[in-house]
């Protein structure tokens, strides 16, 4: 497969990828599924299904919806409260304009570990 063509299915390579990206996300700072689909070239909704299903070991609570919005906040908020993360009015979420990942130095951390898992 070209690196040009985003990969749609879970396989393992797709899946490390995705953990890797959100590896990357700094403590503090969250990206919606579809910020880092965007960046390893699926959609949100594999990222979230990878997230549900081998996220365990990864840091899982940095990533959210696109609108800060996250499907397990309760296990989500004491990692958001040890690293700064506040809870919107809603209750349902954090404001992701406040607490989003910078985009760039997002990609920019996660490309090494994404160059050394295409060499392997």
């Amino acid at each position: 497969m070209s690196s040009d063509q985003p990969r749609v299915r879970m396989d393992d390579v797709t899946i490390e990828r995705v953990l890797r990206v959100v590896e990357a996300i700094p403590p503090g700072r969250v990206a919606a599924y579809g910020e880092v689909g965007a960046i390893v070239g699926v959609g949100p909704r594999l990222v979230g299904r990878i997230l549900r299903e081998w996220g365990g070991s990864v840091p899982w609570w940095r990533v959210t919806n696109s609108h800060g919005d996250h499907p397990l906040l309760a296990r989500a908020l004491p990692h958001w409260e040890a690293e700064g993360i506040a809870i919107k009015p809603n209750g349902r979420g954090c404001r992701i304009r406040e607490f989003g990942a910078d985009l760039d130095l997002l990609r920019q951390a996660a490309a090494r570990p994404l160059a050394q898992l295409e060499e392997c």
